[in-house]
């Protein structure tokens, strides 16, 4: 591609339609694990005795073990989300885009 190629785009309001859309998704998902992760770390400052807490009377597996790989999980699942957004309506946005500059 050329320079001028890369300025229609550039100027393209579709291009910046597609820059804003995919960083206001970004920092929602951003926002959202932030505050799974700010939740967990309260929970352990202000109320370790929950997380010490064993599953039922008997285990020795504490509700630590099933919050902390839900956390985890829960960034994959964001992760997931993300992508598949970008693979469906952000990309068909930059084909879309794409074709209106090579015209």
């Amino acid at each position: 591609m050329n320079d001028s190629i890369y300025l229609k785009i550039q100027n393209s309001p579709r291009f910046k339609e597609l820059v804003k859309k995919r960083e206001r998704f970004a920092w929602i998902l951003s926002a959202i694990m932030l505050g799974l992760y700010a939740a967990f770390i309260l929970l352990i400052a202000y109320a370790p005795q929950v997380l010490g807490a064993k599953l039922s009377p008997g285990s020795s597996i504490t509700w630590g073990i099933p919050i902390g790989v839900g956390l985890i999980i829960s960034a994959f699942i964001l992760t997931g989300i993300y992508v598949q957004r970008a693979n469906g309506e952000f990309d068909e946005m930059n084909a879309a885009i794409l074709k209106e500059a090579e015209q």
